[in-house]
């Protein structure tokens, strides 16, 4: 099992480049293909945004991926959020730019973003990794390019359709945008299964860890047992 970081996020390198998602479907096609190679293809595990760069992986190599659980998948809300160059160019300014990401990043910040992914109280220990990894040098550049909506691609329920392994995706019920259309998508396309976690919004993994790990784990062994 490996959890990753991607590019500009975590503890990964922060480096000032240009974000995109192809550089996160590559960077997760690349680990598959090198430190994986050879061995069976891959169960992917993602959450959110991540479930739109798993997703376009799978459709890129279908042969390196043999099931996908997506956890708060963005891309099925009512609207797409809109990638804007200029609100990137903004951000980015270097006068203000690190100014403007430390307002964001202060503890009372973090969690305030937070809660509206959790339906109970933010755990700590999600709220200081959080808060570490923001303030790394260089912390900055990922999260303004997902921001300005730079990191979202628009028309990601294609790719979602075009997936062809079995698909676990947990429903968002979070402040951010409930995944509306995903019960009508899992209707239409038999090899995807949608699971809500009472009580939960966008975390369930932290927030009901049991029910989730079981609701997983009877999906991975019938995706074994399919393929």
């Amino acid at each position: 099992m490996f959890a990753l970081d991607l590019p500009g996020f975590g503890f990964s390198e922060r480096a000032d480049r240009s974000y995109s998602p192809d550089v996160y479907v590559q960077a997760i096609l690349e680990f598959i293909d090198g430190e994986l190679a050879g061995s069976e293809a891959v169960d992917i595990i993602a959450l959110s945004l991540s479930s739109e760069f798993a997703a376009i992986a799978a459709v890129e190599q279908p042969s390196f991926v043999n099931s996908l659980v997506m956890i708060a998948p963005t891309g099925f809300g009512p609207e797409p959020p809109e990638a804007s160059a200029k609100a990137h160019r903004a951000l980015t300014f270097p006068v203000w730019s690190q100014s403007f990401f430390d307002l964001l990043v202060t503890r009372h910040s973090i969690r305030y973003f937070l809660q509206k992914a959790f339906a109970g109280v933010v755990p700590d220990a999600v709220a200081e990794y959080a808060y570490l990894t923001a303030h790394r040098p260089g912390a900055r550049h990922a999260p303004l390019a997902f921001i300005s909506g730079q990191l979202f691609t628009p028309n990601i329920l294609d790719y979602y359709a075009a997936v062809e392994r079995s698909v676990l995706a947990f429903c968002d019920q979070s402040d951010y945008g409930p995944s509306e259309l995903l019960p009508q998508f899992c209707a239409d396309h038999p090899n995807c299964r949608m699971q809500c976690i009472p009580g939960t919004k966008a975390m369930p993994q932290f927030e009901r860890q049991r029910e989730t790990v079981a609701a997983i784990e009877e999906f991975l062994r019938e995706s074994v047992a399919a393929a």
